[in-house]
């Protein structure tokens, strides 16, 4: 595996930066470069300045299939059981205990799992009617993958797994069909679901939410890309609404720590309380 300096990833952001108008410099570098060097292994570049040369054509299409690589997208659905079911048995109660419509966010929604996942949690409850979600990622492809809720059945397996863990009743079958070696989403469920395009670095606020979930990205990001983005979140948010981020991720540290309390630490789950 050959080695890549910093100057290389450097110059990489910049061209992406500056052909494409997405901003990389602030992701954490240790996995950025793993990520490049993925890349370099699956094409088979012979360098990196094979991979320099191909950025800096400005072809929009080669661009797109690289932002699906370098773009994490490792997601199940009930990733983290324990999570899903605070979520059922506090967070949501009492989410709906101070309104009838509920505003839900999540970000970085990757292809889709975690909104499959929500919805069930909230149909199960009988709440899903009253729930107006928007879904966002920065890649494009990804989120076609959500919209069309299309996964390979051998995924299903550990889904079937994580539900169970939940304390799901129903089954997770019934909320897809089996067509060859895929399982097909029961659409319902995302009939009320917004996806689009968001990129957490430059996207900025665009509206206002009972509950945002931003789990298991922020770990790519540096501090300060994480403190900006957390800004963000933190004004997308009702008074009182709540962020849930990943398990390796925290609030503590950040320039609105103050404005947000701990309600579960186990499962990072936070509460705004100050504008």
């Amino acid at each position: 595996m050959q080695d890549i300096e910093i100057a290389q990833l450097r110059t990489i952001t910049d061209i992406i930066k500056k052909h494409y108008n997405y901003d990389f410099s602030n992701y954490a570098m240790s996995s950025f470069k793993r990520r490049i060097q993925r890349i370099l292994e699956i094409h088979k570049y012979s360098s990196v300045d094979v991979l320099i040369d191909k950025l800096s054509l400005g072809d929009t299409k080669y661009f797109k299939e690289f932002l699906s690589e370098i773009t994490v997208n490792v997601t199940e659905m009930f990733r983290d059981p324990t999570f899903w079911k605070e979520l059922k048995e506090n967070i949501l109660p009492t989410i709906f205990a101070n309104n009838r419509t509920v505003s839900i966010w999540h970000a970085g929604c990757s292809s889709g799992e975690e909104v499959y996942t929500m919805a069930i949690v909230l149909k199960e409850m009988g709440l899903l009617e009253n729930v107006k979600i928007i879904a966002t990622d920065i890649d494009t492809t990804i989120l076609q993958k959500a919209r069309e809720g299309v996964y390979p059945l051998k995924n299903m397996e550990m889904n079937i797994k994580n539900y169970q863990r939940y304390g799901g009743t129903v089954g997770l079958e019934k909320y897809y069909k089996e067509e060859g070696n895929k399982a097909i989403m029961d659409k319902s469920l995302v009939r009320d679901v917004t996806y689009k395009e968001h990129n957490l670095v430059t996207g900025g606020v665009f509206g206002k939410f009972d509950l945002i979930l931003c789990r298991n990205v922020m770990i790519y990001f540096n501090q300060q890309l994480q403190n900006s983005v957390l800004k963000v979140f933190h004004e997308s948010l009702f008074k009182y609404g709540y962020l849930a981020i990943g398990s390796k991720e925290s609030l503590i540290w950040c320039e609105i720590a103050n404005k947000f309390i701990v309600v579960n630490n186990e499962e990072k789950i936070y509460k705004k309380v100050k504008d």
